[in-house]
Parts: structure tokens; sequence; C-alpha cells
């Protein structure tokens, strides 16, 4: 927990000198383009599942949670070997991991197209490059894991469409990358918004993107979150 202890510091300081450390999400998050290339499935019962990098997993998991047709979301790592996915590992930025979130959903209700545009829109600043907010380093650079080719074209042809209408003032940083491997972060990160919503970390990074999904998607939002299994706990 030491680079979160750092972020805690860093932003306190921020906060003594008169700077806001969530008002660059409030001013980032906007209403941005859906996608061109999509897919919507009838009702099957079936689950599908999206692997996003995209910062501190605390906030990406409890943002997800609130998206209408999710089933779950886990917090975890991607990017790297199983025998080196644990958090204090991790935090050395020298194992490959970025910290992410496992999306599993219901394509009958929420696309994987509607994930990206809240992944993109609210979920974390896509031109910064191996950080977000307070937290630096490769692990929480901005990332796709795609698990089969339909999700690769929908995340690429996704990427260059906003790039060519340049909705963002700086150039998107995202990856792309084939899905190796997702391993569980260890159990006191998992739901940990829901768990500590008074943190300031979570005050000042998170609850504001929580305000975001539902003011700018409100169609997506719900504000009864899905929580994991109480095995997780």
């Amino acid at each position: 927990m030491k680079r979160r202890q750092l972020s805690l510091c860093a932003m306190l300081i921020a906060q003594m000198l008169g700077f806001s450390a969530c008002a660059r999400a409030d001013e980032q998050a906007r209403v941005i383009p859906a996608p061109f290339l999509d897919e919507s499935k009838p009702h099957t019962g079936s689950t599908e599942v999206a692997v996003l990098s995209g910062g501190c997993f605390w906030g990406m998991q409890g943002l997800f949670e609130h998206v209408k047709g999710v089933r779950e979301v886990v917090a975890g790592y991607s990017g790297g070997a199983a025998d080196k996915a644990q958090y204090e590992t991790v935090s050395s930025g020298a194992t490959g991991h970025a910290e992410s979130v496992k999306v599993s959903f219901d394509p009958s209700i929420v696309s994987y197209g509607q994930i990206l545009r809240v992944f993109f829109s609210v979920a974390h600043d896509p031109t910064e490059l191996n950080r977000q907010g307070p937290d630096s380093g490769s692990q929480y650079r901005s990332e796709i894991f795609f698990a089969d080719p339909g999700e690769e074209k929908i995340a690429r042809a996704y990427v260059a469409q906003l790039a060519r209408a340049r909705v963002f003032s700086q150039p998107i940083v995202t990856r792309v990358d084939s899905l190796k491997g997702f391993y569980p972060a260890e159990a006191y990160h998992q739901d940990y918004l829901l768990h500590n919503p008074d943190s300031l970390y979570i005050v000042m990074n998170d609850l504001p993107k929580l305000g975001n999904l539902k003011r700018l998607y409100p169609t997506l939002y719900r504000d009864t979150p899905v929580r994991l299994a109480s095995a997780w706990r």
C-alpha cells in the first residue's frame, strides 16, 4: 500500500497549495460519440467479458459496478506473468502488469462498444501515458485487452474514430493488446470503493466519476451497484 500512501500525501499537498485533484476528472469527463462499429445481441442469457486498464483498479471497479447490464467486476492484473501478479510486486512497475478490471456483462443490455464509451469518457483520461491522476507508473497505463477478434476490431476502430474526430485535445495513448491472462487481485482490493466510500483517495479521485456517469449517461447508470460474491470478502 506504499504507493497509495504516497498518492494520498501528494493530494494533501495539492489541497494545501489550493489545487484540486478531482478537478481534472470533472473537466475531462464529457459525452463522446458512440462507436460506429459495435454489436448488439439478442437476449440469450450469455455473458461477455471486457478487460480494461485505466489507472487504479479501485475506481475502475467501482465505476463499472454502476453500469446497467454489468454482472460482475473483478479487480486484478493483466499484461504480465501469473507468478508475479501480486500487488507489492506489480507496484514496482517492473512486471509488465497493469492494474485492470474484468467486466462481465450481459450483451443484450449493454454492448462492448458502450462499455468502451464509458471507459474513454468517464473512467479515465486516455491521453495520459503511464499515469492516472496521482498515480504514476506503467502499471497505471491505459490499455484494452481484447479476448477475441471481434473485440479487437471494435476497440481499434473506436480508437481510430475518436482520434479522427479529435475528441481529445491530446493524442490517445491507449494500447490495444491481446488478453494473455487476468489474475484477480487480493481480497482486500475487491469492492474497495464500496467498502471505503469516505477514503480521501476515493472521495477525490473516484466518486466524481460516479457522478459523471450518472450525469452524462443516465440510461447506462444504476444506483444499486453489482457486488462481488461474498466469497471474495
